[in-house]
């Protein structure tokens, strides 16, 4: 069992609270949790393990605030969710058999190439109503599901990015719907990866549990603002960008933490 000193708590907690918030407005929380865990003494896969305990809190409460606001857009959102679940399961199956430094590259550059579209087309990111069509999604966007869930199975640092860019710009849901639905899909299929990772004993409870504390603080405060904030959708953008940005830095090993 991990000792922990003093400043453990406290670290831990403030993490969480980054993180929860930066995770229910964007994405990418995780590369501040992620290290932090790692920080406090855990090996990279406990690490990863149990930062879905935090994930699964913060998710479900950033989305009952979403929900009890009665603002959120659903339509559509069980579609999304079956393939998004089921690429969990594989991505979580395959976590320890991948080479850690070509996937960050290989995200790295996914993260720039997301950023592009984020600053090339901010009409589609700024739209003020959803426009989801009726029905089915096609098999192309199941398959983009299944694909964003067996990443997010895998490593849940910038999975967020991947769904609410997928949200916004394949199904047509604006940015304050497109983070409600986020949170519930992000919900269920990190369920499905944290049942591989505890039958895999590659979870620290306590660690975890210090984490989620924060990170449920975080994602309500979050989930708040976005649904009581006349310019959600702007400040939304812009800290998009920020966050794909640093996260590309991050991958790319450009800085110097």
């Amino acid at each position: 069992m991990v000792q922990l000193q003093w400043y453990a708590y406290p670290l831990a907690i403030l993490a969480g609270a980054l993180a929860g918030a930066i995770n229910t407005l964007a994405g990418s929380g995780s590369l501040i949790a992620l290290p932090m865990l790692i920080f406090l003494g855990l090996p990279a896969n406990v690490a990863n393990g149990s930062n879905r305990i935090g994930v699964l809190v913060q998710n479900l409460v950033g989305f009952r605030t979403y929900q009890a606001s009665g603002k959120a857009n659903l339509k559509g959102w069980l579609w999304l969710v079956i393939p998004g679940a089921l690429g969990s399961i594989i991505g979580a199956q395959i976590a320890v058999n991948l080479d850690q430094k070509a996937i960050n590259m290989a995200i790295g550059v996914v993260m720039v190439l997301m950023l592009l579209v984020v600053l090339l087309d901010p009409q589609r990111w700024l739209r003020v109503h959803s426009e989801v069509r009726e029905g089915r999604p096609g098999i192309p966007l199941m398959l983009l599901f299944l694909a964003i869930g067996i990443y997010g199975g895998f490593i849940q640092a910038g999975v967020s990015l991947f769904v609410l860019a997928a949200l916004v710009m394949g199904v047509g849901y604006n940015l304050s719907d497109g983070n409600a639905v986020k949170l519930l899909i992000v919900l269920t299929f990190n369920i499905t990866a944290f049942v591989i990772f505890i039958l895999n004993a590659q979870v620290n409870w306590w660690l975890g549990g210090l984490l989620a504390v924060g990170q449920s603080l975080g994602a309500w405060g979050a989930a708040r603002f976005a649904t009581k904030s006349k310019n959600a959708n702007q400040w939304i953008r812009w800290l998009l960008i920020v966050v794909l940005v640093f996260t590309a830095l991050k991958l790319f090993g450009l800085l110097p933490f």
